[in-house]
């Protein structure tokens, strides 16, 4: 089976880290344009779509990697993937430690690295299968996943709802994220099967996008009509799930699944169909120097962003300082989104010299 490489797979995976920067990095939060705010409960903002999308990319990435490592031994695929695993969730853990003053009794154990860990772990051992056994499995998961909340008679309110309650019993309420008023987690740890679906997701869709059957002539055209096909059904049976199981990114709920997997593909798509055009060029090529060291990045934009707490200028901390000199020459909800913008730019720099030196820092 051949294979065709797209730069909109590098493209998505860049322009995504970017935003994961943008929307966690205001200047102020309390003057922050809504589109860039996640959704306050159900339903969705183009924020929401963001981590998804980076699931959805390290699926493609799992791919090309599983391509990669057809000939080695089961035993010593497991134990790259349970290394892998551990590896970016002990980072997780030590970046919400740091600067390492949070006492061990308080620290929140889940996160976003570790949301990505534990997602990749179950999605790297489900593409084992075959490809039929895998969609069931997919699939499986999403049903699973509803009828957990219908059979525990679950809410999907906030203070009531199946992920909290597993949460609190197994971590307890004390290494929960807070942000809410009250102990919740949106990595919860039972809907980190859900979020392997994204991945799986992504999976699917490059290899449909990028391989061509033996035998079969490339029509590359025809493979991209049917994952825009796959992606709409999707989103459509999202929007009509809805009404039973709200889409709810908290929750990271099967309809949410359903629905950022399908507008990921047509993205995704959209980006495929725009590569040959001179005029992006330079913007593909940009966005794709910026994916190409994503958990780098990632892992030091956050650092670099807590490091501004430690120190002050003029009796209040550099971040508040440097929203405050932002602050002095545009209205407050435009400061805070240069402030992001700046950081944005900031770890393209960071980036590019990485690009520039050939330096890829793999985790």
């Amino acid at each position: 089976m051949a294979t065709q490489r797209y730069l909109a797979l590098d493209v998505m995976r860049g322009a995504t880290l970017a935003m994961m920067i943008l929307v966690n990095t205001p200047g102020d939060w309390g003057f922050v344009y809504a589109p860039l705010l996640h959704a306050d409960w159900h339903g969705v903002t183009i924020t929401d779509f963001v981590f998804p999308f980076f699931l959805f990319i390290i699926g493609s990435a799992l791919f090309f990697s599983s391509r990669s490592s057809t000939q080695l031994a089961p035993a010593i695929k497991a134990k790259k993937i349970i290394k892998r695993t551990a590896l970016l969730f002990i980072i997780g853990l030590l970046l919400h430690a740091f600067p390492f003053t949070t006492a061990l009794s308080e620290l929140r154990i889940l996160g976003v690295l570790q949301r990505i860990a534990l997602a990749y772990g179950i999605a790297a051992f489900i593409v084992w299968l075959p490809t039929t056994q895998r969609l069931m499995a997919a699939l499986g998961i999403l049903i699973a996943y509803w009828l957990v909340f219908i059979l525990t008679d679950s809410s999907y309110h906030l203070a009531d709802n199946i992920v909290r309650h597993i949460d609190i019993a197994i971590l307890g309420a004390e290494h929960l994220w807070q942000g809410k008023g009250l102990a919740f987690d949106p990595e919860g740890l039972l809907s980190n099967l859900p979020a392997a679906v994204n991945i799986l997701a992504g999976f699917e869709a490059t290899r449909l996008l990028v391989s061509q059957p033996a035998g079969e002539p490339n029509n590359a055209t025809s493979r991209q009509f049917k994952l825009a096909l796959y992606a709409m059904c999707s989103i459509t049976i999202a929007l009509i799930w809805h009404r039973w199981m709200p889409i709810n990114k908290s929750l990271w709920t099967s309809s949410f699944v359903l629905l950022t997997s399908g507008v990921g593909v047509l993205v995704l798509l959209l980006l495929v169909r725009l590569e040959p055009y001179r005029a992006t060029a330079a913007i593909y090529r940009a966005f794709a120097i910026y994916g190409q060291n994503p958990l780098f990045i990632y892992v030091l934009s956050s650092l670099w962003v807590q490091c501004y707490f430690l120190f002050h200028i003029d009796g209040v901390n550099i971040y508040a300082w440097l929203n405050n000199q932002l602050n002095l020459i545009a209205e407050p909800y435009l400061a805070s989104l240069l402030f992001a913008l700046g950081h944005v730019a900031l770890f393209w720099g960071v980036a590019y010299a990485l690009h520039k030196k050939r330096i890829v820092i793999s985790v």
